[in-house]
């Protein structure tokens, strides 16, 4: 199959999310502007302008009508996904990292980094039906734990908030009383920064990427320990196949130091694993730089990646 080149961003993208349906992929970057595009052919739609840093994230509403985008200009920002405009922002006083809607997007799990002597920070704000009734009150706030909080994301029946950073512990929390339940063993689990996290479609587990050179699965619920995908290079980005047992991985080296051999190396390919049996089954190379960001369309069939500019 031929791949489609989106071009649009002027800086380095960070994170991609598909709509529920497939249809739309909405790309993040550090040009400052969300953008959104047709899935089946690489068309821009349009972009979300308003935020003044880097892009670090983003989410959108069951139904494709909210985006919520988490920015270094310490905002995260509401969406009308068809028109562009922004409805709402909830500043804060350190950069946002993380934004991910609640089952029934009426609630949303924020992350801030830790910043000129503030903590890092979980925070759940409710999202009103009519934009024009919305507040910046936080539902829950949690004192995170050291260095950022790279990801978070809500638990089964948005009972609890999986998160994952810096510290390279992934802590499951209680989303109403903001209780720690369970925290990943250090021996078996992450041995530097998590960069990604992503849940499966039925969402009963969970994929963890890290810095450490590896990527592991994780039971939702019991944060039991299932399986590790062990590559040659810093994972920056991994996804979970909604349709096979595949995983796919990709990262790369900090741009400071990659040289002119790398691509040629391999060191820039996607890797697809079997999620079962743990072994390498696959690569797309070709990359100029190391892939940040990975999605799986829902159908299963395709997966978008994008990647550091030198």
């Amino acid at each position: 199959m031929r791949p489609i080149l989106m071009k649009g961003h002027e800086r380095p993208l960070t994170f991609l999310k598909y709509n529920r349906e497939g249809d739309l992929l909405f790309s993040c970057a550090k040009d400052h502007t969300p953008t959104v595009w047709f899935a089946d052919n690489g068309e821009r739609l349009g972009t979300y302008r308003g935020h003044n840093g880097a892009v670090w994230c983003c989410d959108v509403s069951r139904d494709s009508g909210l985006l919520i985008t988490g920015s270094a200009d310490q905002s995260v920002k509401l969406w009308n996904v068809q028109t562009g405009a922004q409805l709402y922002s909830f500043n804060f006083d350190s950069p946002a990292r993380a934004a991910d809607f609640s089952v029934g997007d009426k609630l949303a799990v924020i992350t801030t980094d830790p910043f000129m002597g503030l903590p890092s920070t979980i925070q759940v704000k409710r999202i009103a039906r009519d934009p024009s009734e919305q507040t910046s009150e936080s539902v829950l706030t949690i004192k995170g734990p050291q260095g950022r909080i790279n990801r978070a994301v809500w638990g089964p029946l948005n009972k609890t908030i999986i998160s994952g950073g810096e510290d390279a512990v992934v802590r499951i929390w209680d989303s109403e009383t903001g209780q720690l339940l369970k925290e990943s063993d250090k021996e078996t689990g992450h041995q530097k920064t998590i960069t990604s996290l992503s849940k499966s479609a039925d969402g009963s587990h969970f994929l963890t990427g890290s810095l450490d050179k590896s990527a592991k699965l994780w039971d939702i619920r019991t944060l039991t320990l299932i399986k590790t995908y062990v590559t040659e290079r810093p994972v920056n980005a991994c996804a979970l196949s909604p349709l096979l047992d595949h995983v796919v991985m990709g990262g790369g080296q900090e741009a400071s130091h990659v040289t002119t051999t790398d691509r040629r190396a391999g060191k820039f390919e996607a890797k697809f694993f079997h999620k079962i049996l743990q072994e390498e089954i696959g690569g797309v190379k070709g990359h100029f730089g190391p892939i940040n960001a990975l999605a799986f369309n829902p159908d299963g069939k395709r997966f978008s990646y994008h990647l550091w500019m030198l």
